[in-house]
């Protein structure tokens, strides 16, 4: 049998009448997260043309990801936010297969409550819903949490970054009080790498018992992965709630070929030189401000850290009031542009974030953007 060599991505796209993205946002889920570097793409295609017993695999990187960053188990889940879920789900059952079952109508589950602070609210807790429990709202004081701690309390959820701090209690001392109770508390950190440290910090240096990664964001992996480390009987609750078990995380399956590829995304990310990524993200905002600076109508400054409390700047563009320019006027034309710009919102004015761009797209992200509040 001949086979006919593939179409390339460029081949696909104009295939689907697709335009390009030039992502001056950051790692989202709605443009694609991130790209994978080529370690991780030979990985996924080494996974692609071979079989293996998922159990066994899913264990085995599990194992390799747990060595890497420093914690006693490892579980790769569907993303950060299937983390959540079976993360969440372990937490309720452990490994009990009766438990497991019963998801999602926990009524007479002896712990189906997650204890979440009312100011961290936002979308990504569905996840923790799916499972059936019940959320609980603190305030940002010790008393809050202490008084919503009770019987049924199967886990505290934490979101960490720079954007979920205010008005919550230090991840510090959510720990110190949910321990003192003999409940674990879980993190998400799907959008915290960098720093790569935060892969360790939150449980061995925190004490947090579990912590969870987004695969496809910092981590350069495949966008529908996900990280989950810490507590090793928590992580065989994972496993135990996951695919290919036919229990709540089943329809969250992860494949061979991601599997492969977030082990070969977490070695890289470890080998890199992350410092020095940061400066050169540093040397790209500075430019976007030196090259803005003389542009009339709009204002530019440093904003830092990045949209989700990543240590590393972006450039926030501000529109004078008299310039008649608008930020959903300029969005708007750098998106309809072939290939589109995509950047980022703050209140009335734009973000530009060089995390995920390739070598020379800020030159091209510098002159559309000149080009359009000229227009």
């Amino acid at each position: 049998m001949t086979l006919t060599q593939p179409p390339t991505t460029q081949d696909i796209r104009a295939e689907l009448g697709i335009r390009p993205v030039i992502n001056a946002a950051a790692t989202l889920t709605r443009l694609g997260g991130s790209l994978m570097p080529p370690p991780v793409i030979a990985a996924m295609n080494e996974g692609a043309r071979t079989f293996v017993d998922m159990h066994e695999l899913q264990r085995k990187v599990g194992e390799r990801v747990a060595a890497l960053t420093r914690n006693e188990a490892g579980y790769i889940s569907s993303g950060a936010a299937g983390g959540i879920v079976v993360a969440v789900a372990a937490c309720i059952t452990g490994t009990d297969p009766d438990l497991i079952a019963r998801l999602p109508y926990l009524e007479n589950v002896p712990r189906n409550e997650v204890i979440i602070h009312t100011s961290q609210r936002n979308g990504y807790d569905f996840a923790a819903r799916q499972t059936g429990a019940r959320i609980v709202e603190i305030e940002g004081t010790p008393k809050s949490l202490r008084e919503a701690i009770g019987e049924r309390t199967a886990a505290v959820l934490y979101f960490a970054g720079e954007h979920f701090a205010k008005d919550a209690l230090p991840l510090a001392e959510v720990v110190e009080i949910a321990h003192e109770r003999g409940v674990p508390v879980l993190v998400d950190g799907a959008a915290q790498i960098p720093a790569i440290v935060n892969l360790w910090r939150y449980t061995r240096e925190l004490g947090a018992d579990i912590a969870i990664f987004s695969g496809g964001k910092g981590l350069r992996g495949p966008q529908s992965s996900g990280l989950v480390v810490g507590r090793a009987d928590l992580i065989e609750g994972c496993r135990a709630n996951g695919s290919p078990n036919s229990a709540v995380g089943r329809p969250m399956k992860v494949g061979k070929e991601e599997l492969f590829g977030i082990l070969a995304a977490v070695e890289w990310s470890l080998a890199q030189d992350e410092a020095a990524t940061i400066a050169g993200y540093e040397a790209t905002v500075q430019k976007w401000i030196e090259g803005l600076n003389d542009v009339p109508g709009v204002i530019v400054e440093r904003g830092y850290p990045s949209e989700a409390g990543q240590p590393y700047p972006r450039a926030i563009v501000h529109f004078a009031a008299d310039s008649g320019l608008t930020k959903e006027a300029v969005v708007s034309a750098l998106w309809d542009r072939d290939p589109r710009i995509a950047v980022g919102e703050v209140g009335a004015a734009i973000a530009l974030n060089s995390q995920t761009l390739e070598p020379g797209e800020d030159d091209l992200v510098l002159e559309a953007l000149i080009s359009a509040l000229r227009q």
